[in-house]
């Protein structure tokens, strides 16, 4: 009975992996649909964000039927528990891929951001796609060092959201309010990316040390 118990349990953590996976091929797509004004890749992100949203519910559904069946403690409850917060965080991070994909298809064919800031934007896919890189693989290996990594590479992301609404704010701006607000909702959605990711470091952290957060000087490399 408990070898079933944990079979399941690296079910829901294999799973977990494979929403990674899908988030950051969704946003990778997402960013080539914005920054290359691509419809139909923008259309096929959109309609993917389905089937995220259906494995999250398969997680979830499979946690509450390990509760219900097993009553689980310890180390174990923590994993179950967790898990059900990681897929939640995980799907968000679908939900921003489709964001940006929806941003793209709005302002179709023009692109939805300003020359002088797509760049940053580029720069801001490759941080995300980084950390959702991080994520999946600290999942995997219940790995706390690689949860605190995450933090760092984050750092990047809100550097680079602050250096959009630099942009935003300086006098030269000369792309009007609608590119203007259309720029801050992007960047915005990838620092969101990354914020979710820290949120599910945060998570493995405390999983494997009953301690929450990854900040713990004690887990500081």
């Amino acid at each position: 009975m408990r070898d079933a118990f944990h079979d399941d349990l690296d079910k829901v953590s294999d799973d977990l992996v494979e929403m990674t996976t899908m988030v950051g091929a969704a946003m990778r797509r997402a960013t080539t649909a914005l920054l290359e004004t691509d419809l139909t890749t923008a259309e096929s992100v959109i309609a993917a964000d389905d089937d995220i949203d259906a494995l999250r519910r398969e997680v979830d559904d499979r946690a509450v039927d390990l509760l219900a069946r097993q009553q689980p403690v310890a180390t174990d409850l923590r994993m179950v528990v967790t898990a059900m917060h990681m897929a939640s965080d995980i799907e968000r991070m679908g939900d921003l891929a489709r964001h940006v994909a929806k941003a793209a298809r709005r302002r179709y064919p023009d692109c939805a951001v300003p020359d002088q800031l797509r760049n940053t934007i580029r720069e801001m896919a490759e941080v995300a796609e980084q950390l959702v890189t991080a994520t999946g693989s600290a999942i995997a290996n219940k790995d706390v060092h690689g949860a605190v990594e995450i933090e760092s590479i984050d750092d990047r992301m809100d550097e680079l959201h602050r250096k959009v609404f630099g942009e935003l704010l300086d006098q030269s701006w000369e792309h009007g309010t609608e590119a203007a607000v259309d720029t801050t909702l992007i960047s915005r959605y990838y620092e969101r990316f990354g914020d979710h990711a820290v949120a599910v470091a945060d998570r493995i952290v405390y999983l494997v040390t009953g301690r929450y957060g990854t900040q713990d000087e004690g887990l500081q490399r």
